[in-house]
């Protein structure tokens, strides 16, 4: 079986990195767990790439140091960095089979051509192509070819693996199914991966931790469930998952939301008018003549209804309703959130 030696540490400290009047990294702090998948999360240009590209030794920062298991690393060579790379365009040779290809690195530390052939073939049976050893890239599937830069990446048993954006070029159904076999086979392994993803659903479905990057710093890092449910910022708030934003009034540690006083948790903003952000499993809704919100569209999602109701300034606020509780659009409602600390935001200009 290919094991790594040991899981590794990989720690991220003060990385900055500037392109021009660019700022990709801005003073990042990080530091992945022994074995755990760990996604960098974000959108484009927040600094996710580059800092998997530091830690591949494929770029250097202006100041900071990566470590992996206490040692600097930041400046030796990316041959000498034990860690292997799967990249979003697969980069295979288009002259080499599969078996050849996955044996690549293998055949440049002059490994035996018995030995490497053999790792080869049990990499490929790993990742369920053990019948495809004698075909060309081109002869495969995007699937299939992502298998292969996978096997590659761990012929040289790495003890960091590390994956950018390798599924987005693949169709939703080969992507699910692939996103489940990385899952497997790190778990297998036990190796430390690193995973960058600008999908959301991707990253919580897939990491034992989330951090989520913006603007080449860290917003939070945790696992998908506190994430999602207690999310450290706005930007986190609203980049994972569905959010709505009502506006509220804020008294010092309690905010003024659709009638109801409740605690504020989180960053406070400088001003009173805040905008109250709820996901739309919290937002209940209660069919009410007299009710000052108007249900304006609903979309079954299967277990769910998603209701938007628009509130009488204009807002709109998504809401989740069991299958069999469903509102129909035109109908008068009454909004009530959970009587629990909310996250509040500065207010933005509502249509």
């Amino acid at each position: 079986m290919n094991t790594p030696t040991q899981a590794a540490t990989v720690e991220f400290r003060s990385l900055r990195r500037r392109f021009g009047a660019t700022a990709a990294l801005d003073g990042l702090d990080l530091t992945a767990r022994p074995g755990e998948l760990l996604a960098l999360l974000g959108p484009s240009g927040c600094g996710k790439t580059t800092a998997l590209r530091m830690l591949a030794g494929f770029e250097h920062p202006d100041s900071g140091e990566v470590l992996v298991d206490g040692t600097d690393v930041t400046r030796v060579p990316a041959h000498r960095r034990d860690a292997g790379m799967v990249f979003q365009s697969y980069s295979l040779f288009p002259h080499l089979d599969a078996l050849d290809n996955v044996a690549f690195g293998l055949r440049m530390r002059k490994v035996k051509a018995s030995e490497r052939r053999s790792r080869a073939a049990e990499l490929l049976e790993l990742v369920g192509l053990a019948d495809q050893g004698g075909r060309y890239p081109h002869q495969l599937s995007g699937g299939q070819q992502q298998r292969v830069a996978l096997a590659r990446a761990l012929a040289l048993r790495p003890r960091v693996l590390l994956l950018d954006e390798p599924l987005s070029a693949l169709d939703a159904k080969v992507r699910l199914s692939l996103r489940e076999e990385i899952r497997r086979l790190q778990q297998e392994l036990g190796i430390t991966t690193l995973f960058v993803t600008h999908d959301q659903e991707e990253a919580l479905s897939l990491a034992d931790r989330v951090a989520v990057m913006r603007a080449g710093r860290l917003e939070q890092c945790a696992e998908p469930a506190e994430l999602y449910g207690r999310p450290a910022t706005a930007f986190v708030a609203e980049f994972v998952g569905t959010m709505s934003r009502i506006p509220g009034r804020l008294d010092r540690d309690t905010v003024e939301v659709l009638g109801q006083r409740l605690p504020v948790e989180g960053p406070v903003p400088a001003t009173a008018d805040v905008d109250v952000l709820v996901r739309p499993e919290t937002v209940r809704v209660g069919a009410d003549p007299a009710g000052d919100a108007t249900v304006v569209a609903s979309s079954f999602l299967g277990a769910v209804t998603r209701l938007t109701v628009r509130l009488a300034d204009g807002t709109e606020v998504k809401a989740d309703l069991p299958a069999d509780e469903a509102v129909a659009p035109g109908a008068a409602v009454r909004l009530t959130l959970p009587a629990r600390p909310m996250l509040v935001a500065e207010r933005a200009p509502h249509a």
